[in-house]
């Protein structure tokens, strides 16, 4: 009996571009889904553009735009993205389409009559300078569990610990860098404490992945938090019903997103959505997200179901970030790369490969090793796979006629590779996509060793051995097929190709049990082409910004903290310790304190861009560090002669580096 599967992927946000962080988790998903559809399965793949929120709202206001026309246009920018990097989805709507309104308020309408929503009023930070309440992310300070500094209002990404953002230690609002204030609002809930023992029977169904149950295990020890599912104006985003001025969280209407995106493909194809999505229904429901935003989509989200009376998810799929040369993506090395820059350089099924051979099925961190890329889709694809064909097609197109053996030279190998098959289809369905790649290249090596062996090249110049030539080539060739039918899901865009060559559909994984005999090819054609190492680094240079351009942009510089720069590099700093001999404030300057500094013998006038933490009369005698070797700058204060350190985000939270009891003025500092 064949399955009825639904599969989502993470919704990309509409605030930014794709990068290949996020196709990561995007091709992930689309080779499951092509690989089901493949075993002849009915799957869906259907998903949306996250299109609400603060930080949209924001951004639509700088560029002088209405949210809608900003998120409309990322959204036809991403589909681009995904049409070319053969991403198979049955539909891709948006958070801010009418069927994800009435969608949402239905949910919201069931579990408000079910008693899972209260109202309460509570404190929750505002920004005087902005004037509107700040989301949860919108907020930074110190985690109050870990003491871990720059964290977001919500959770700790050092400890996984969530709180509400009033637990901040030292909050500050991201939008306006100022200090925002308590005040009173209502809100509304909803009682995710009531679905300890539903969210507990689902996690024991033993369908999530190890590290995700640990952590759900945690979550439960911790006891649930209800959850504050609303937000006030202003925002973008679905009025709640009843409630003016009062707005669904972004994370109510998100995954939502995944049903309505669903329902406008039953609308479509004329499907019935209840037989989806009502409990217990005859049908499988997997979603493909990155290890960040697990705790909405294994606490909240099937709760919301579970008291909505839906389905819950048959399982949830959860993907490690992308490193690149073993780094956080960077702006200045030119590795936070964004998919239109691949896109134009390079082929997809390229990435596409490279990724499928790293991912497996838990959830560590994959990296995309450039100097490994171009050498391993290089040697697997080009130099093994596709070069099998090269060297079998050409002696079938001129000897005889495009046309393949009536037998093959050797059944038993092709019962070999019919052998392997169920490991391979295995490790596709456990989504342990490098155990299949490494399978498929063990195959792939067993191909090219039976063309050495047989040296068809040579054979074709004895005479008699035309008929040996011919079933040879054939048997290279169905071998061939083989292995292209099991990488179509990896390289969709090669496989078709391939398809038109051999005259047959490679998507149809069945049919490889016969071979492919007495039948006409196309003449071959290059199916693919190496990877160029200019064109690699090309991109790369294509992708570097400075962090001047970054912040002058309104963009975060969050993925990248300054250009590289050597030990010898380094060591041309000469950091000194000072003692502050006088501090005062600058006339006309917002931010600036004139600092005169004793370095042992010599004084030094600085200006230090620290007014907001410091009262001039506190730093007074003060010992610091200095970088004394710092060309001398001219401002429009004066000469400043060198640099003082301080650490912290900004605002109030600025800090002297004062040395241990004991150090002394000229001391270098190593």
């Amino acid at each position: 009996m064949k399955r009825k599967i639904l599969v989502t992927a993470a919704l990309p946000y509409a605030n930014g571009d794709i990068h290949l962080g996020h196709m990561l988790g995007y091709i992930q998903t689309d080779i499951w889904v092509r690989f089901q559809r493949a075993q002849g399965n009915q799957c869906y793949f259907a998903w949306s553009s996250d299109a609400h929120g603060t930080p949209i709202m924001l951004r639509a206001q700088q560029e002088g735009v209405e949210p809608e026309m900003l998120v409309d246009r990322m959204q036809s920018a991403h589909a681009a993205d995904f049409q070319e990097f053969s991403v198979s989805y049955d539909n891709f709507s948006s958070t801010h389409a009418e069927s994800n309104r009435l969608q949402v308020e239905d949910i919201y309408r069931r579990l408000d009559q079910a008693g899972h929503i209260e109202r309460r009023t509570i404190t929750q930070l505002y920004d005087p300078e902005e004037r509107m309440f700040l989301p949860d992310r919108f907020i930074r300070g110190t985690c109050p569990n870990c003491r871990t500094e720059d964290q977001y209002g919500d959770a700790c990404e050092a400890c996984g610990k969530t709180y509400d953002p009033t637990d901040l230690i030292d909050p500050r609002s991201v939008v306006s860098g100022s200090v925002p204030v308590p005040r009173e609002s209502e809100h509304y809930f909803f009682k995710l404490s009531a679905f300890e023992e539903p969210l507990k029977a689902w996690l024991q169904a033993g369908t999530l992945q190890d590290e995700v149950t640990n952590k759900l295990r945690e979550w439960f020890t911790d006891g649930l938090r209800d959850w504050d599912i609303s937000r006030d104006a202003p925002y973008f985003g679905f009025e709640i019903p009843g409630a003016p001025g009062k707005y669904f969280y972004v994370w109510v209407d998100a995954p939502i997103g995944y049903a309505s995106s669903f329902q406008e493909i039953c609308d479509r194809d004329g499907l019935n959505f209840e037989d989806w999505w009502q409990p217990n229904a005859d049908t499988e429901l997997y979603h493909f997200i990155g290890k960040d935003i697990i705790y909405f989509h294994t606490l909240f989200w099937p709760a919301m179901l579970h008291g909505a009376g839906m389905r819950t998810p048959t399982s949830v799929f959860a993907h490690g970030f992308l490193t690149v040369n073993g780094a956080k993506m960077s702006k200045s090395r030119g590795t936070f790369i964004k998919a239109r820059t691949y896109l134009d350089r390079l082929n997809p099924d390229h990435l596409r490969y490279y990724y499928a051979a790293k991912l497996g099925t838990g959830l560590s961190d994959i990296d995309l090793n450039l100097e490994d890329f171009v050498q391993r889709v290089n040697a697997d694809l080009v130099g093994k796979v596709i070069n099998i064909a090269s060297r079998s097609a050409g002696f079938i197109q001129k000897r005889f006629d495009g046309r393949l053996a009536q037998r093959l030279d050797d059944e038993a190998l092709y019962r070999e590779f019919l052998d392997a098959d169920r490991s391979i289809v295995d490790a596709f369905e456990a989504r342990n996509f490098q155990k299949a790649i490494r399978r498929i290249m063990a195959m792939a090596d067993r191909a090219n060793r039976y063309i050495d062996e047989h040296k068809p090249w040579q054979m074709i110049k004895e005479p008699g051995q035309e008929a040996k030539v011919q079933a040879v080539c054939t048997q290279g060739l169905n071998l061939f097929r083989v292995l292209m039918t099991w990488l179509a899901p990896v390289i969709p865009a090669t496989a078709e190709k391939a398809s038109a060559f051999l005259n047959i559909d490679l998507t149809a994984w069945h049919t490889i049990g016969e071979p492919l005999l007495d039948t006409a090819i196309d003449p071959f054609k290059p199916l693919m082409m190496r990877v160029d190492p200019d064109r690699v680094a090309d991109m790369v240079e294509a992708s570097k910004e400075s962090l001047q351009a970054t912040a002058e942009s309104g963009e975060t510089a969050a993925l990248d903290l300054a250009p590289e720069i050597t030990i010898e590099d380094f060591a041309k700093v000469d950091l000194r310790v000072v003692k502050i001999l006088n501090a005062e404030a600058v006339e006309g300057a917002d931010k600036l304190l004139r600092l005169t500094l004793d370095l042992g013998g010599e004084t030094r006038q600085v200006f230090a861009g620290i007014k907001s933490a410091y009262d001039p009369a506190d730093l007074t005698g003060r010992l610091t560090v200095m970088v004394a070797n710092l060309q001398p700058r001219k401002m429009r204060f004066g000469m400043s002669e060198g640099m003082v350190l301080a650490a912290g985000p900004g605002g109030q939270d600025l800090f002297i580096l004062s040395p241990d009891d004991g150090a002394r003025p000229g001391l270098r500092v190593s």
